[in-house]
């Protein structure tokens, strides 16, 4: 695949186009996206874990991401969303010279379910979506569940993604942990557990081991995702409480099957993720490798290129074809993510999970054809918002003025999610604080202009909260 970086705007989205032909053999094939983010939890539906909490106002803002679609697909495709975009955004894109995609709008938008859920609770746009399915559009998820195959039964569109029973299980960790062991790739020590004995053998392990060390080990749901459903201890006594709260959820519940990994926890200078396309020919394009951005596990953003060793980009590579050879030969094709970290000292971890699913980084891909220049420098940001009351696209735009992204110069803050921001607020004013994401790519020259524009942006919206976004 050539690199995603050109001095002038492409024909066609390449990275789009690889996806397509990689999922039906055709690159002009018409999609439908989808974005149902954290589709993990329809995965862990069934699976024992460890207990996690999500608030109303995150759920709402998740649910939201799947605005992100509307900057991936191509001019001739489809996204549903759950709510039309903000008019003054849309305008901003074409401003900016985009070719948006067709929008489709659920009947219902529910804040507390995915776009999945809704699609499936609306009967007109069941109904445009069986016109898309009888001129040969393909269903592309951010990630395949039993909810997106019911989307496809109902409306006779075609998955452009294995069964969802095959998708599920190469998401495992426990998946991810057993591959890395079958290709002898290097990976901190660690444990996969299916049964709760399995679980108090491993901990008891990694109490005698690592944490008897002065080390850390962190405790992993299978399909936790940005950083729920994960717990790190430095100490027995914990993992002790962790082992008899699992134990007694299985004795109540009369099955001892759980989904967890045990791993000691490495340290990191550097969290990697890095991106390739799976054909159903059994072919592997490696695409990128980026620096990912995270806070306690919790992802909050990419930076690319990745500053890495030339040594470190090949041996990513190399895992990268070989890991894809494996997924193939389990019956997977579509795009996969693979986060990975360099050590403190130096060492390469190429596989802490794989993400058989779209990853953030997926999002950013037709942006970086159209704008970014050879030897330029992006970051993927997002920024946490308190906010009171709705605000448009153009409140915001005033208020970010020239720092916002400018064609000409190649530099700026491109925003790629807007639907986020609004996303928690109530439906009438009550004049109470709710929280916000804006998400987008800075774009820039060097490091040091991203740095200060960083700072900038983050000032002026801490500087007009809340009056303004």
């Amino acid at each position: 695949m050539p690199p995603l970086v050109s001095e002038a705007p492409p024909a066609a989205p390449a990275f789009l186009m690889g996806v397509k032909h990689a999922c039906t053999t055709d690159p002009d094939t018409p999609f439908v996206l989808l974005g149902n983010f954290e589709v993990e939890d329809e995965w862990a539906r069934g699976e024992a874990g460890l207990p996690t909490v999500s608030g109303r106002e995150s759920t709402a803002i998740v649910n939201r991401m799947d605005e992100f679609t509307l900057l991936l697909a191509g001019k001739a495709d489809h996204v549903i969303l759950k709510s039309a975009p903000d008019p003054g955004y849309l305008a901003y894109l074409e401003d900016l010279g985009i070719d948006l995609p067709h929008i489709l709008v659920t009947d219902v938008n529910d804040p507390a379910r995915s776009v999945s859920a809704d699609a499936l609770d609306s009967p007109r746009l069941l109904r445009a979506l069986r016109e898309l399915a009888a001129g040969g559009a393909h269903l592309w998820p951010h990630g395949m569940s039993a909810t997106e195959e019911q989307l496809c039964e109902l409306t006779g569109l075609r998955a452009a993604l294995p069964p969802a029973a095959l998708v599920k299980a190469v998401n495992s960790k426990i998946y991810s942990r057993r591959l890395a062991d079958e290709l002898g790739l290097d990976q901190a020590r660690g444990w996969a557990c299916e049964t709760v004995e399995e679980f108090a053998a491993a901990a008891d392990e990694a109490a005698a081991g690592p944490l008897a060390a002065g080390r850390r080990v962190g405790i992993k749901d299978a399909y936790g995702v940005s950083g729920k459903g994960i717990v790190v201890v430095d100490d027995a006594r914990r993992l002790g409480q962790l082992v008899r709260m699992v134990t007694r959820a299985a004795a109540k519940s009369g099955d001892n099957r759980v989904s967890l990994v045990i791993e000691e926890w490495a340290d990191k200078a550097v969290d990697l993720n890095y991106h390739f396309t799976v054909g159903r020919d059994g072919t592997v394009r490696f695409d990128f490798v980026k620096e990912a951005i995270t806070d306690k596990g919790v992802h909050k953003g990419h930076r690319f290129p990745a500053r890495i060793s030339e040594e470190h980009a090949a041996a990513i590579e190399r895992c990268a074809a070989r890991l894809g050879a494996r997924l193939a030969a389990d019956g997977f094709h579509g795009v996969v993510g693979v986060d990975a970290i360099i050590t403190t000292d130096g060492a390469l971890l190429p596989v802490l999970e794989i993400n058989a699913r779209n990853n953030m980084s997926t999002y950013q891909t037709t942006l970086q054809e159209r704008f970014m220049r050879t030897g330029s420098v992006a970051v993927a940001r997002q920024y946490d918002l308190s906010l009171t009351g709705r605000h448009t696209f153009a409140e915001l735009r005033e208020l970010l003025g020239p720092l916002l992204f400018d064609a000409a110069s190649g530099c700026g803050l491109l925003v790629n999610n807007f639907a986020t921001v609004n996303a928690a607020a109530p439906d009438e004013d009550s004049g109470r604080t709710h929280s916000g994401r804006l998400y987008g790519l800075l774009l820039g020259e060097r490091e040091a202009d991203l740095a200060h524009l960083d700072h900038a942006i983050a000032e002026r919206l801490r500087k007009d909260r809340p009056a303004h976004v």
